[in-house]
Order: structure tokens, then C-alpha cells, then sequence
């Protein structure tokens, strides 16, 4: 039987190099990763440095899925629109975007959950402060909508950050 422990780890979803950073410093100390879940990882020993681990927004299709198996890549987690993945290092380098472009596309796909998000949060905390039936946690909408602005300026800059290192390269 195989030797597993389970962590607990927060990360904001304008963190995810540093989750994926982490991800991977633990499969270099022999600790591959085989569930990831919300804030909960689940490892399994493995040889130090075996598996490289990636960190991707996915949508609705499983073509992504397919794509990632494809390149002797499995999927080894899945919260919400993240999927965790994980290749034998052995395979050679495992990048998820093969130009600027791609990354931009997927700092968007982020943006536009973070805007979503932080919409919703004002329109829900706006009306739960106003009116008859005004309540007091509406506020913590209201909070919570500041935080996701805030993330979401922390991907708009990282996303101008590539459109202008992709400027300077043309």
C-alpha cells in the first residue's frame, strides 16, 4: 500500500503560479499529487521529481481533457473550472501554453470568472443593503465584490504584462 497525506491550502484564484509553484516543489520532494480538490490536495509518495504538475481554467467540453491524455498527461483533480494535471517528467517539458497568446486567452478566461463574480456580488449586496427587506450581511457581498476587483486588476496587469513582452517581440 502506498503511502498518501492529505493537505489543506488556500490559494486565490489570481494565485494559481503560486499553487502550481507549490504543487510542483511537492512532487519534487517525492509528494505526486492525486486528487486536488477545493483547498484540499491529496499526494501519494512518489520518487522525487517524478511528475510535473499543471494548473488549468477549463470549460465545458472535454476536449481539453482529451488533448492533455494525449500528451501522457492524466487529470488528477477538478474544482469548479480548475484542472489539475499531472505528466512522468520523463516525457520531457509539460507547458500548457505554447505562446503568449495562450496564456492571454487563459488570464481571460479568468478575468471574465472574477467579473462575473464580482458583479454578481454588487448587485447582490447592493440589494440586500436597500429596501424593505435590506439585510445586514450585505455588506460581506459588498466585500466580497472589492476582493474579486481586486484579483481581477491582478490578472488585467500580469495579462498587459504579456501583451507587452508580445509587443516588444513583433
Amino acid at each position: 500500500m502506498s503511502e498518501t497525506k492529505t493537505l489543506h491550502k488556500w490559494f486565490w484564484v489570481w494565485e494559481f503560479e503560486k499553487e502550481e509553484r507549490w504543487l510542483n516543489e511537492m512532487a519534487q520532494e517525492g509528494w505526486a499529487l492525486t486528487c486536488g480538490g477545493f483547498c484540499t490536495y491529496t499526494f501519494e509518495k512518489c520518487e522525487p521529481g517524478e511528475y510535473i504538475i499543471r494548473v488549468e481554467t477549463l470549460d465545458n467540453s472535454s476536449d481539453f481533457e482529451n488533448f492533455m491524455e494525449e500528451l501522457g498527461a492524466e487529470s488528477v483533480g477538478r474544482c469548479f473550472r480548475w484542472g489539475y494535471f499531472r505528466r512522468k517528467s520523463e516525457l520531457g517539458e509539460f507547458n500548457m501554453f505554447s505562446d503568449i497568446d495562450s496564456r492571454i486567452a487563459h488570464l481571460d478566461k479568468i478575468g471574465k470568472m472574477l467579473f462575473l463574480l464580482c458583479m454578481a456580488n454588487i448587485v447582490i449586496g447592493l440589494a440586500n443593503c436597500t429596501g424593505a427587506t435590506s439585510s445586514r450581511l450585505g455588506w460581506l457581498n459588498l466585500l466580497c465584490a472589492a476582493l474579486l476587483a481586486y484579483g481581477l486588476g491582478r490578472i488585467h496587469g500580469m495579462r498587459d504584462g504579456l501583451k507587452h513582452d508580445r509587443a516588444l517581440h513583433e
